[in-house]
């Protein structure tokens, strides 16, 4: 995945509370626009080193995408507050007297959004291609206190039996919109997806009409494929 203005601070891995804490997000997140209250504070509180390879553990506060393995990354701090923010979570619950939103978030890989959104107090379900990726996800979570259902599959097609959601939050570029995830949708449910080229996308807000759906394009970035049926093929 790409990211802008990526300034190496090798932050200690650990170092995820207090004043540094506060800073890394407010020089990242807050001053690029994020300002929804319940993001920033689910971003200040999930330990994101716990969701990188120790190895990289001491680069997880930095403003950048890390691989955790098997081609895939996690992404860089700003993009997942966006795209969090973008899904207007506490907006949707607030008009539905509280009520927790339940959120497909497709791409578990390291299961950092599902913590995200977990922390925020979604219903979440996580949906992985990778098998080795799902299993380690799984049991972070776990270890974490998150209740996160995660499973094994094709996530192009999403997981109707679980449905509908609130929101679908996509962490992998698709060539055009995967018409199945917009049918999962409640219908004032919003999915977030980055739309393009394998090389360059924008991340795109799909909102469900009755004549099909309407999107908002967010902004430019570059993620890893969705691959499956509606993604950009490979095995599913």
């Amino acid at each position: 995945m790409r990211w802008l203005r990526r300034p190496r601070t090798g932050r200690p891995a650990g170092q995820h509370d207090g004043d540094a804490q506060r800073d890394w997000a407010s020089d990242q997140l807050e001053a690029r626009g994020v300002s929804d209250p319940e993001v920033l504070a689910a971003m200040r509180t999930v330990p994101r080193e716990r969701f990188v390879p120790p190895d990289l553990a001491y680069l997880a506060y930095d403003d950048g995408a890390l691989p955790i393995g098997r081609g895939q990354t996690i992404s860089q701090p700003y993009i997942v507050a966006r795209m969090t923010e973008v899904l207007a979570l506490p907006a949707w619950s607030a008009a539905h007297d509280g009520a927790a939103a339940k959120v497909l978030d497709v791409g578990t890989g390291s299961g950092y959004q599902a913590a995200i959104l977990a922390e925020m107090g979604a219903q979440v379900v996580s949906i992985e291609l990778e098998a080795e990726l799902a299993e380690r996800a799984r049991r972070l979570l776990a270890e974490l206190g998150y209740d996160v259902k995660v499973v094994v599959g094709d996530g192009s097609r999403g997981m109707p039996e679980e449905g509908p959601y609130a929101g679908i939050t996509v962490a992998a570029a698709a060539p055009d919109v995967p018409v199945p995830l917009v049918e999962q949708l409640l219908p004032d449910g919003r999915l977030v997806i980055p739309i393009g080229s394998r090389f360059e996308q924008v991340i795109t807000l799909i909102l469900p009409t009755d004549e099909g759906f309407v999107r908002q394009p967010v902004e430019p970035a570059v993620f890893v494929p969705l691959l499956g049926e509606h993604g950009f093929g490979g095995s599913a």
